[in-house]
């Protein structure tokens, strides 16, 4: 049996309400992005529509030369930077036996790259349930053995077929952390080859920061294992999950 993985990647672009390298006033909770005296304005809205005006600012807009682009004025504001890059496939190996079973591995690295200073979230979904399948036959989500949390061990019983994942990277969130020995979800160790989960089709966090990485990017590796227990007959085919990959920025 071959296994394959291809992806697909979204791009979410949150336009934030405070600067990339400076604020004019803050608060524990708050930054202005840049303040504008001026007689009136306001917000209207629609069914469809939402209009923001600003009245007596002058010179105000977008200008640009071969080396700069400045938006004047209280309305252009600043715009978040945000980059998402994932292979656009992982064939898995080896190729597992139908009938005495055993284990295939493979990895992506991501990496998200913003300039955004509360940082990005990166997330994971599966395209359909189960993720691992031919049109037929499938292999079932990996099952923690509590719900909810993942395994510091991988583990599949002899009777079963799973495919499950881990993350890992100086981003990874608490979930995928572990006590450096046996539990995950707990403990700030990042241990390789721990803390395995299942794909669903909601989106999963596996990543995040509250910081920008501009220009450098930081990278964080998906970890994929498919397993067919020693008393599962999996039938032959070329099995193919499709994994979704998601960056925000914060």
């Amino acid at each position: 049996m071959k296994k394959f993985l291809s992806f697909i990647i979204i791009f979410s672009l949150i336009i934030i309400a405070y600067p990339i390298f400076a604020y004019v006033a803050s608060s524990p909770n708050y930054r202005i992005q840049s303040d504008s005296i001026n007689i009136g304005g306001a917000r209207q809205t629609s069914t469809n529509y939402i209009i923001e005006d600003t009245l007596g600012e002058i010179s105000s807009g977008i200008s640009t030369s071969t080396n700069y682009k400045l938006k004047a004025g209280y309305q252009q504001m600043q715009e978040v930077y945000l980059a998402l890059s994932v292979p656009s496939g992982v064939s898995m190996s080896p190729d597992i036996g139908g009938v005495s079973g055993g284990q295939s591995n493979g990895l992506a690295t991501t990496t998200v790259t913003t300039d955004s200073p509360s940082g990005y979230t990166l997330s994971v979904r599966a395209s359909s349930s189960p993720a691992m399948a031919t049109s037929t036959y499938a292999f079932a989500d990996y099952t923690p053995a509590t719900a909810g949390t993942p395994d510091y061990t991988w583990s599949v019983p002899a009777t079963t077929s799973e495919f499950g994942f881990t993350p890992e990277g100086q981003d990874v969130v608490q979930k995928f952390l572990d006590n450096g020995s046996n539990a995950c979800n707990t403990g700030s160790s990042e241990t390789t080859d721990a803390c395995w989960y299942n794909f669903s089709i909601t989106d999963e966090t596996i990543a995040q920061t509250y910081s920008a990485n501009h220009p450098s990017g930081t990278q964080t590796i998906i970890k994929f294992r498919a397993e067919s227990g020693t008393q599962h007959i999996q039938v032959a085919g070329g099995y193919q999950a499709t994994i979704i990959f998601t960056a925000i920025a914060n």
